[in-house]
């Protein structure tokens, strides 16, 4: 084949990273100033293509220099500004949520449409750091049809070629780019670059892309750099030049049909250790993700059933999280002051998410009618979850005395217990108990004075109680005194024991890479182990049993020591332990892991990943995972499908080696520290992860597999929890004591969005996703005024649906795309 018989399609792009090695302000300025030249190189050179993505960027723009986004607009529409990624910022591809890379497109490509004209089809990632194995789907109903990255590269991740195409597990494909050499070139000298990306084309596709421009801090192609691609578009010793965007490949593949591979699985490993570095801004935007989606819920059914109106900066809410999710950010490799603002941002988004869901809740609680009754205080508990759920409750609450008694809303008696207030007064206490509630709805229940329960003065275990040990009708759990670790946790009704070996120990692992664990695919030289100084049975009554545990870690080389505090929760009315952690720690090139070894054979490893699951290798790997893990397999003990889950509700890393989960809990780097530069051992440097962080895990032992386990709800309620609200007696009230708004009828498929509609806020949208990877047929069922609906949707195997359910219970509900758009 001649050199002119292959076409490299150039992208001349500026990769900006609003947020790394600067702050944002100074990435403000960046896109500023790269948008300006861009333009100016558009008036110098005519036949001049310009690449873009960040819807962020564009709203930057617009707010601060209207002119210039005019002049955008204009070249948008002439073809010469090719838009491109569709989602808000060019976000880390492991660790958002599922509805967050939804919310990247809604908020994307409907900016896109709305101030440009027109939306993007192309995604486009370059520098993300891997990207997980559902995004073809999210990507596919988000209008976008093609996909360009560059990590991980070919020395990390073996691909058929850079062309093929990328298939989701619900069977969703995108066409799919993986960028030649590098997606900014500083020379001008381009001539090998573009030599590497004409030898990378395989047969029969003749047609690639090739990038260009300065890139990383913004700037974009110069006049030097389109001058010599003009030079070479004249060499006949090189391919056919042609400056254009994207999507001209994208038109090509259609148009000419290659045969083209299929690949079937996550784009992995790139920086494996930015799954864990960071734990604070991994933390803040997982309770922000799910602390938005509670309270659009409960908003949406107070606008309908109160007329409570609907707040309006949700938008502004989810922006912050979304731009916080940018790769640089959210994989913890930006400097130290970045995180000073993440942690503004998304907390000015948690602001907005709990006074929007408290007005929503002290709405509804308000119209309920509560009987007044002397001496007895109503206390309504919101499940914000779309299934019936048992979900523990702790309430601060003032004047708990000892003969006060809880009952439901039918005056059955509930188990109750006093617990240590996060007051250190005498006239204010915590309530606990387990609430039985309707599916994402609310149950009231009545605190009186006629019985009697276990007072906060009466928390300690008797004496001849071991302090080692809790049990309850379906678990007994043992701590080993020497270790701090579980030494047995005995599954009593399965006949099982669930660990093989020493579990929730703390293994302090050498890390000396760099902030990204550049290189580095597995965590296990460990160096270090955590010693009990002290544990104890420190609550114990009718709900809940804890034991605290308190070790700690001191290093060899004589540097300051580490605490790790693990209260084991059993409770009487659920078949979970939970896990309630402190570490404060002050560890240096060191991760902290906590290992489960199940006890087990034939296990297969499975993780979340955005909206649906992945299977694992059990190799040691550091590997992306979301909310659960889980090992399932079978017990040797009983001879019968057994499993493990571990829970999480801010944690992103781990691995399976054979049989043993290992959770990781922080890594401690210099801040942006990237090779080639190696510290100096007597400099002075800010370590990540130092000091005080706090983190629940769930261990979920069970028969059968994951799915059986309902493990994927069970995290959901772990990361979303109930909201327990002391009110009033309201005699005139309209509501009942009980209500359910929303629910599913098949336990594999969760409803996870109720919301308003983007465009006018009159319909409600209603977002589901299959989670146990079989097909299935559920009635969705929607109780709000003006009337109850209810609708029957088809599911494929981890396959996400929307619908849009019209005000007017006259017309028909309409599935939609994820942008809410009719298909």
């Amino acid at each position: 084949m001649a050199p002119k018989d292959k076409t490299l399609i150039m992208i001349g792009n500026a990769h900006i990273d609003p947020v790394w090695l600067w702050c944002w302000d100074e990435g403000f300025q960046e896109v500023k100033a790269t948008f300006r030249s861009a333009l100016d190189r558009m008036q110098e050179f005519p036949d001049f293509v310009f690449t873009a993505s960040s819807a962020a960027f564009y709203e930057w723009v617009e707010q601060n220099d209207p002119a210039m986004f005019a002049e955008i607009r204009q070249r948008v529409a002439e073809g010469r500004w090719q838009l491109v990624g569709g989602w808000w910022v060019e976000p880390d591809c492991n660790i958002p949520s599922g509805e967050s890379f939804v919310r990247q497109g809604l908020y994307g490509q409907r900016y896109f449409r709305d101030k440009l004209g027109r939306m993007a089809r192309v995604g486009y990632n370059p520098d993300s750091f891997g990207h997980n194995a559902t995004l073809p789907q999210i990507l596919k109903k988000s209008g976008l049809d093609s996909y360009v990255f560059m990590r991980p590269g070919p020395h990390e991740k073996d691909l058929p070629g850079p062309l093929f195409w990328w298939e989701a597990p619900d069977g969703s494909r995108v066409l799919t780019f993986r960028i030649v050499g590098s997606y900014a070139i500083w020379r001008t000298d381009i001539s090998e670059h573009v030599r590497q990306s004409a030898a990378a084309l395989q047969d029969p596709v003749d047609t690639g892309l090739c990038f260009y421009g300065v890139g990383n801090h913004g700037g974009g192609p110069t006049v030097e750099g389109l001058r010599f691609i003009q030079k070479l578009a004249a060499d006949p010793d090189f391919p056919t030049l042609v400056l254009d965007g994207p999507e001209r490949l994208l038109d090509s593949a259609a148009a000419r049909s290659w045969a083209l591979p299929t690949v079937s699985e996550e784009l992995q490993h790139h920086a494996s250790g930015c799954y864990a570095a960071h734990s604070g801004i991994k933390r803040w935007n997982r309770q922000a993700e799910n602390l938005l989606l509670a309270a659009e819920k409960w908003s949406a059914v107070a606008e309908r059933v109160t007329g409570q109106p609907y707040p309006t900066d949700f938008p502004l809410a989810w922006k912050n999280v979304l731009f916080n999710q940018f790769h640089d950010t959210m994989a913890g490799t930006a400097i130290e002051p970045a995180y000073e603002d993440a942690r503004n941002e998304l907390g000015e988004a948690l602001s907005i998410a709990r006074r929007n869901l408290n007005f929503a809740v002290q709405s509804l609680s308000w119209n309920i009618r509560i009987p007044a009754r002397e001496g007895v205080k109503p206390i309504v508990v919101f499940n914000p979850h779309a299934w019936p759920a048992r979900l523990p409750v702790e309430l601060e609450c003032g004047g708990l005395q000892p003969g006060d008694l809880l009952t439901d809303d039918a005056g059955q008696p509930v188990a109750a217990q006093a617990v240590q207030s996060a007051a250190t007064v005498n006239f204010r206490s915590k309530l606990s108990f387990v609430a039985d509630l309707p599916a994402l709805g609310y149950r009231t229940y009545f605190l009186a004075s006629q019985a009697s329960f276990a007072p906060a003065a009466a928390l300690a275990a008797p004496a001849d109680v071991p302090q080692n040990v809790l049990e309850n009708a379906r678990f007994r759990l043992e701590i080993d005194r020497a270790s701090g670790c579980i030494a047995s946790l005995r599954d009593k009704a399965a006949g099982v024991e669930v660990f093989a070996g020493p579990a929730a120990r703390a293994a302090v692992i050498d890390d000396p890479s760099d902030t990204w664990s550049h290189g580095v695919f597995k965590f296990d030289r460990e160096v270090g182990a955590f010693s009990p100084r002290s544990m104890a049975v420190v609550e114990q009554g009718p709900v809940k049993s804890v034991l605290r545990v308190v070790s700690d870690y001191e290093p060899a080389d004589g540097g300051e020591r580490s605490l790790l505090t693990q209260e084991f929760t059993l409770y009487e009315a659920l078949d979970q332990i939970d896990v309630h952690v402190t570490v404060d720690w002050r560890g240096r090139y060191q991760m902290l892991k906590l290992r489960f070894p199940a006890r087990l054979v034939d296990a297969q490893p499975t993780a979340e990943a955005a909206y649906g699951s992945i299977p694992r290798a059990a190799n040691g790997d550091e590997d992306p995972i979301q909310r659960w893990v889980d090992l399932s397999g079978v017990s040797p003990d009983s001879g019968q499908p057994y499993g493990l889950s571990v829970l999480n509700d801010g944690k992103y890393s781990g691995d399976v080696t054979g049989n043993d989960i290992g959770l990781t809990i922080l890594r401690s780097p210099v801040y942006a520290n990237h090779l080639p530069v190696v510290p100096d051992p007597d400099g002075h440097y800010t370590f990540i992860d130092q000091g005080v962080q706090r983190f629940t895990y769930t261990l979920l032992p069970h028969a059968g597999t994951w799915r059986e386990a309902g493990t994927v709800r069970r995290a959901a309620e772990l990361n979303q929890r109930a909201t327990g609200l002391i009110t009033t007696y309201r005699p005139d009230g309209v509501l009942p004591l009980s209500a359910s708004f929303a629910a599913t009828d098949q336990p594999n498929i969760d409803l996870t969005v109720v919301k308003p509609a983007e465009d006018d806020g009159r319909d409600l949208v209603l977002r589901a996703y299959e989670t146990a990877g079989v097909a299935a047929t559920a009635t969705i069922r929607l109780d709000v005024p003006p009337a109850a609906r209810s609708f029957v949707a088809s599911f494929g195997p981890h396959e996400i649906k929307t619908w849009r359910v019209p005000r007017d219970p006259g017309l028909p509900v309409q599935e939609t795309n994820l942008l809410e758009l009719a298909e």
